[in-house]
């Protein structure tokens, strides 16, 4: 693995607004402060930002100026009727950095450039049986070699990086992504990040796809109304993460919160003939996909069009939310149970009506289960969806160099 001195000298090859190579250790962790709490709270003035860091209105004037001088900070207009000097609030510039996302999902990938708010300029979707790396390596140099040809010079400059989102050893999932064991054993000798990076001038991040929706959820999303907060995602595979004080908690292996290898409480416990299923194995989308191929239906709408499943999945949906809120009660109070988490954020590659379905259920769900012993936990609704993991992937190299995550996410 390259060091991280190694990694900051590609990173300021590629884009002269890179932080890491001039300045001091101080210096960086409270540049990265200030920009962290202005994209919490949307536009701070100075005198905000000295209260809430404790660092003097001098010191944060002069991080302000330089971050607007390097193009990251916007300066607003004044706010007056307050005592004293008009107030100017300062905001994150849309255009101060860019960042490619790249979703590797068990049935899609997906590819999206976004801006420094976050906002999606670009995106590819394709579908597939399933993942194939040569494949998806292509869609992803040709993908990113299309999107760049429209972005300004100026722009193209201001790369932060790629940001890989995919599921932590895939080869041991043949059964479950429906892939031949010789396809799918192909994805134990590739590295997609190596290799992506050897076509490209910048750093290429990769993390745990639902670790990347939950960054996603964190810095773009409703997470960051929240100090703690349990994260389930559940797409072609259910899984979850996990925050704490704020900041993203991946643990020690990135893998922190890895719900879908819970036991599925609702199904019994196995017999020594057959183990006890996770919770992977009854609340994920592929379960809804096989029960809708059982019913005689075409399951390609799951995949095609997330956002958008339509009003013709008959009884096979229904059945299929009833499971899932059954198992995530289940798991997310067990869960609570030992990180003891205020609140507990759930969202899906699915559209707003079956989250709001399994969010009701799942609350519901909760009233049937002891919770004695407990402290009380709030259950709400996530703001992404399927956009999740690639903008969680678009994030990681947003997180990488403009905020104090780094530390945790981006050891050598």
């Amino acid at each position: 693995m390259a060091s991280r001195a190694a990694k900051e000298e590609k990173a300021a090859r590629a884009g002269g607004f890179s932080r890491g190579t001039n300045q001091t250790g101080v210096r960086l962790y409270n540049e990265r402060l200030v920009l962290s709490l202005i994209r919490r709270h949307k536009s701070l003035p100075k005198a905000d930002i000295a209260r809430m860091t404790g660092l003097s209105p001098q010191t944060i004037s002069i991080i302000t100026n330089q971050l607007e001088a390097d193009g990251l900070l916007l300066k607003g207009n004044p706010q007056r009727g307050r005592i004293g000097q008009p107030s100017v609030p300062y905001s994150l510039n849309p255009d101060g950095a860019f960042a490619f996302g790249l979703k590797i999902g068990r049935r899609s990938v997906d590819l999206y450039l976004i801006n420094f708010t976050g906002e999606i300029l670009k995106l590819l979707h394709k579908i597939y049986p399933y993942p194939k790396p040569e494949a998806i390596l292509h869609f992803a140099r040709e993908g990113i070699a299309e999107m760049m040809k429209d972005l300004p010079p100026e722009h193209a400059r201001r790369m932060a990086g790629v940001g890989i989102a995919a599921p932590y050893e895939m080869w041991t999932w043949p059964e479950e992504i429906g892939a031949p064991r010789k396809d799918i054993d192909a994805w134990r000798t590739v590295d997609i990040r190596s290799d992506l990076a050897s076509h490209l001038d910048w750093p290429v991040y990769f993390h745990n796809d639902i670790t990347a929706a939950c960054a996603a959820e964190l810095i773009f999303g409703r997470g960051s109304d929240y100090l703690d907060y349990l994260y389930v995602y559940i797409g072609s595979f259910i899984g979850g993460g996990l925050v704490l004080n704020g900041h993203l908690f991946p643990g020690r292996t990135q893998n922190a919160g890895a719900l879908g290898s819970m036991p599925a409480p609702a199904t019994g416990a196995g017999t020594q003939a057959q183990r006890t299923p996770q919770l992977m194995n009854v609340a994920s989308i592929y379960v809804l996909e096989r029960k809708l191929i059982a019913q005689g239906k075409n399951p390609e709408v799951l995949w095609l069009s997330p956002d958008d499943w339509g009003d013709d999945l008959g009884p096979a949906l229904d059945e299929w939310i009833d499971e899932v809120s059954q198992n995530v009660a289940i798991s997310i109070v067990a869960a609570v149970a030992v990180i003891d988490v205020e609140t507990v954020i759930i969202d899906g590659a699915f559209p707003e009506f079956v989250r709001k379905a399994i969010i009701e259920r799942t609350h519901a769900a909760l009233e049937r289960v002891n919770r004695q012993g407990l402290s009380p936990f709030r259950v709400v609704e996530g703001t992404i969806g399927n956009a999740a993991r690639a903008l969680g992937g678009a994030s990681i190299p947003l997180l990488a160099n403009f905020t104090q995550d780094r530390e945790v996410l981006f050891k050598d």
